[in-house]
């Protein structure tokens, strides 16, 4: 019992991630505000654990699910479905702008991280905070392959919170990593019945 009472807000910060999990799949609008509430649970949980790429990552989640909710709401279409943005595939011109920005990102918070924080986990928490920018914009955009980039991202982020301690957020990331998979499947059902 202690331990929840000293593990609430991560705990808190589980539930609400799984429900954002849960809404992206069924790609409802309100993944928005709950992804923001999310992001802000989890500023406070990665300060506390030593993971700043991770705890500014969040504070760009903040902001990035303003757009998605914005983005979500006016890119909606006249199809059969009016209330929903369509699904994308990623273009290789995108791909590559998308690759190239992933690399300057981690590249230049990995050198922050090493030489400005007492970080125990520089390279691999700005790798997956490079990833998770590129993305959550690719979420926001509705672009199919972004599923693809969560799962490395998730894949890599469970290793370091298992590694720090983080065992509440790890069991969310198996969920994460796993869901990866059917989060895919589902959005690439509804492309083909976009067409």
């Amino acid at each position: 019992m202690n331990w929840i009472i000293n593990n609430w807000l991560e705990l808190f910060g589980v539930a609400s991630g799984l429900l954002f999990l849960y809404l992206e799949i069924k790609e409802k609008l309100w993944l928005w505000p709950v992804g923001l509430i999310t992001s802000a649970v989890y500023i406070i949980v990665f300060f506390k654990s030593g993971f700043y790429a991770d705890m500014a990552l969040q504070g760009y989640y903040v902001v990035i699910s303003i757009y998605g909710w914005w983005h979500w709401i006016s890119g909606r279409t006249n199809n059969s479905d009016k209330h929903k943005l369509p699904i994308t595939r990623l273009k290789k011109q995108l791909a590559i702008i998308l690759s190239a920005v992933t690399l300057a990102l981690w590249f230049a918070m990995w050198l922050i991280l090493s030489k400005f924080t007492d970080s125990q986990v520089p390279i691999g928490d700005s790798f997956t905070t490079a990833l998770s920018i590129v993305a959550t914009w690719m979420l926001a955009r509705k672009i199919l392959e972004q599923w693809w980039v969560w799962g490395v991202v998730n894949a890599v982020s469970l290793s370091l919170y298992l590694y720090k301690g983080l065992y509440p957020t790890s069991i969310l990331f198996v969920f994460y990593t796993v869901m990866v998979v059917v989060g895919y499947i589902e959005w690439k059902k509804n492309l083909k019945s976009e067409i």
